[in-house]
């Protein structure tokens, strides 16, 4: 299953909120969504919903214009959108059969994932009740309850500590064995970069980047390499005088070495080879570093 937005545009009133915004979502895979408050995200993810549609330009489904019946959506709001003074059991229920499922369907469906996400034993419980983490995975049992092909979450680690955090990251990788389409929107780079291959950075409205995460990476300069050895201060006099190092930069292990040119690599190495060395490795961008370069350029406006 394949979805695909392609030159989408959106405008409310006199402020153009998306310009040529195109990407793709696949099957057993994780698109990250990303861009500054205010870049069109969440503007993008409606239009993907259907909560309206695009100025111009279109989405597919495998090839052929989307029709909401066809794609069943889960969605997971950075803003919780469950009834804090209902009981859990009874809201996912409702909202398991506001997606189409029967209501037998969606208690089976709500007490499998309240099961799954450790939380037995809440069906009567009110959502108020609950810590923020714990009503952050109800959240998520709503996102679920009727199975969909499309998963969107929207800062989905938001108030889990590290224990919670680890249970959603499994779910995910589940989800994505199932051949499900997960789309994650977040300002928490490392979970971005732990499940997707393929992002898409928004920046003004426009695509600044996307693409395969591991391609754009090393579409950088590779002249920056990483050492550290058991003696340090051996390691960098041996580095100093060497004519093609450019520039050498202090690290939290060792030090950065920038040459002059990446065929250079194989020269340091052998200039080190006879040194006690831990690491050698090039120093690609982290998608922090890239995210920063591609939406500094100009301020944004609030959240669109």
């Amino acid at each position: 299953m394949t979805l695909e937005a392609e030159h989408l545009y959106k405008s409310f009133g006199a402020k153009q909120v998306l310009a040529d915004v195109s990407f793709r979502a696949e099957g057993g895979k994780a698109l990250g969504l990303l861009g500054r408050n205010g870049a069109g995200k969440t503007t993008t993810l409606r239009i993907l919903m259907q909560v309206f549609p695009a100025d111009a330009g279109h989405v597919t489904l495998d090839g052929q214009p989307l029709i909401r019946e066809r794609l069943k959506v889960g969605y997971m709001p950075e803003e919780r959108g469950l009834y804090p003074k209902k009981k859990i059991l009874e809201q996912l229920v409702y909202l398991g059969c506001l997606h189409g499922l029967k209501k037998g369907e969606a208690a089976a469906s709500a007490r499998a994932l309240l099961k799954r996400l450790e939380m037995s034993g809440v069906e009567e419980v009110k959502l108020e009740t609950l810590s923020k983490g714990n009503q952050q995975k109800i959240q998520l049992a709503a996102t679920l309850i009727a199975d969909p092909d499309l998963v969107i979450l929207d800062e989905p680690f938001s108030g889990l500590d590290p224990v919670n955090a680890g249970l959603l990251k499994d779910i995910v990788k589940e989800l994505m064995a199932r051949g499900k389409m997960v789309i994650f929107s977040s300002h928490q780079m490392n979970y971005i970069e732990e499940f997707c291959e393929e992002i898409c950075i928004l920046s003004g409205g426009r695509v600044a980047v996307s693409g395969n995460l591991t391609e754009i990476k090393r579409s950088y300069p590779r002249n920056v390499i990483a050492l550290s050895g058991r003696d340090n201060a051996a390691l960098l006099a041996g580095v100093k005088a060497l004519p093609f190092v450019r520039e050498i930069l202090p690290a939290h292990e060792g030090f950065w070495v920038r040459l002059e040119r990446e065929a250079d690599k194989e020269a340091l190495l052998h200039a080190v080879g006879g040194l006690d060395v831990d690491e050698f490795r090039v120093c690609e961008p982290s998608l922090n570093d890239i995210f920063v370069q591609y939406t500094t350029a100009g301020a944004e406006g609030g959240r669109a």
